[in-house]
């Protein structure tokens, strides 16, 4: 039977140190392991701080989705200091400082992290390090639509640009915004703002519109068998979030085989059978982070969220199909348009391109709802509630990220931090196997894909792609019972 090992070690673009190991059999994936190589332990670094620092500190836990992790920080510590009402402008701006970075990051991801997967940019941009040359052998555009897409690639270069301005304007700056606190924001609105935003909101709507997602159709109808690799569970969680105004964008559930659930924080727990941790409380509120290196069984620095003690994906997808099963998912008529066009099922949604495909439609019912939400500003209203640090409190913040569903949890004692923890999308989404040695939803997604060509095994990095870890870059190397048997270079 032919049988043999590989990994690709680091994965490269995507953010962090992520390394995966497959069993490969008669060409396919029987088993695989994801490996988080890098330690940050922002959660020890925040012990003993003001607590008012932790949306400042936690941000920087990446330059992505900087404000996804302001957003969840700054609603723990509503919580915790027991600020029971935010100003209406403080909850639109919050909102639109995270919405502006959904655009960022999803067009990033599509564009920069994700596309050279399925273009060859090297035959428009010439021979031009880090493109040429190409990994591709099976480019399979016709040389005007790959010439399109590239350029396109380059046009979303400064479309991204825009993203940021964006987010600047309420935000103060980016990455790492100073305008999302405890108590509401720090910027002040005026007519002058709101008008500049919706000017450059507008000019990122029309790329969504017309470019971004009739680059999802061209994909779709080239790499259609991309809509039937990298299936995972059929179990899909999210937080809920991104209210804008009076309004809730994202839904909060749990989606398991077609059944829909109401969720609960409070089932949430973290495993670290496989992750180089000390086994501590699996509460969020209690855990504590301490490393172990040397510890038997173990391949990661992730944990191992689970809810009611299973695997769960979270993400763009998640949200679509849990707001799509709730009846209030907005681009409900797009999306069945872009099924029939491209003659797929609702369940292959489930898929590498369904993933991407999740992404370019949540961009644009983001996009849209923040043209409505800006205009429902106030000038000259509040935009914070005064508040205190209580001797003793406790407090969790749910949101979604970009990525998928983010948590912070947060102990105060002595008016200081004694405790905090933070659930990352990509821990959902790339864990390790648990202590049923159940694996993570990534690792899940590579079983059974087939590998045409061991030395170039695209198919395992589209698959990993399509779930837009939050793990550097760096060039891949492959080896076979510790034998090198290709080394090559990705774009």
């Amino acid at each position: 039977m032919h049988r043999y090992e590989f990994k690709i070690d680091p994965i490269t673009r995507i953010e962090g140190h992520l390394g995966i190991e497959v069993i490969v059999e008669k060409d396919r994936v029987i088993e695989a392991g994801a490996k988080g190589t890098l330690f940050r332990g922002f959660e020890i670094i925040l012990k003993g701080r003001n607590p008012l620092d932790a949306p400042r500190f936690s941000q920087r836990i990446c330059g992505v989705c900087p404000a996804s992790h302001s957003k969840a920080s700054s609603l723990a510590l509503d919580k915790a200091l027991n600020i029971s009402r935010i100003p209406k402008n403080a909850k639109i701006i919050r909102s639109l400082i995270l919405g502006a970075n959904f655009l960022q990051s999803h067009i990033l991801h599509f564009y920069h992290l994700s596309l050279l997967d399925y273009v060859d940019i090297s035959k428009v941009v010439g021979e031009t390090p880090p493109f040429s040359p190409s990994p591709h052998k099976n480019c399979r555009l016709p040389p005007q639509l790959n010439e399109e897409l590239s350029k396109h690639y380059l046009q979303a270069l400064e479309i991204r640009r825009g993203t940021h301005k964006l987010l600047a304007l309420l935000g103060e700056k980016m990455p790492h915004n100073i305008g999302i606190v405890a108590g509401g924001v720090t910027e002040k609105v005026s007519e002058d703002k709101i008008t500049n935003f919706l000017w450059r909101l507008n000019q990122i709507r029309e790329f969504i519109d017309n470019v971004y997602i009739p680059n999802l159709f061209t994909l779709g109808k080239y790499y259609p068998d991309c809509f039937n690799i990298g299936r995972s569970y059929q179990r899909f969680l999210a937080y809920g979030g991104l209210n804008l105004g009076e309004e809730i964008l994202f839904e909060s559930g749990v989606l398991e085989e077609g059944k829909l659930f109401e969720f609960n924080s409070g089932e949430i727990r973290e495993k670290v059978t496989s992750s180089w941790y000390r086994e501590t409380s699996p509460s969020p509120l209690a855990a504590q982070t301490e490393p172990s290196l040397n510890k038997e069984k173990a391949y990661s620095f992730i944990k191992s969220p689970r809810y009611q003690g299973k695997p769960s994906e979270v993400g763009p997808l998640a949200r679509l199909l849990i707001n799509y099963s709730k009846g209030k998912y907005k681009a409900k008529d797009l999306l069945n348009k872009v099924l029939s066009e491209l003659n797929i099922e609702f369940n292959n949604l489930s898929s590498v391109l369904g993933r991407h495909l999740a992404r370019a439609l949540e961009a644009k019912i983001v996009a849209e709802a923040m043209a409505e939400a800006v205009l429902k500003l106030e000038p000259a209203e509040p935009v914070i509630t005064p508040h205190q640090i209580p001797e003793s409190s406790q407090g969790e913040g749910l949101t979604e990220a970009p990525r998928g569903s983010l948590g912070h949890w947060v102990v105060i004692a002595d008016k200081k931090i004694k405790n905090y923890q933070v659930i990352t999308p990509a821990a959902w989404n790339a864990s390790p196997k648990d202590d049923q040695e159940n694996p993570g939803p990534l690792e899940k997604a590579l079983e059974g894909i087939k590998i045409e060509d061991k030395e170039n095994p695209l198919e395992i990095v589209r698959v990993v792609r399509s779930f837009d870890p939050c793990l550097a870059c760096a060039v891949h190397l492959i080896s076979f019972k510790g034998r090198k048997i290709g080394e090559f270079k990705v774009v």
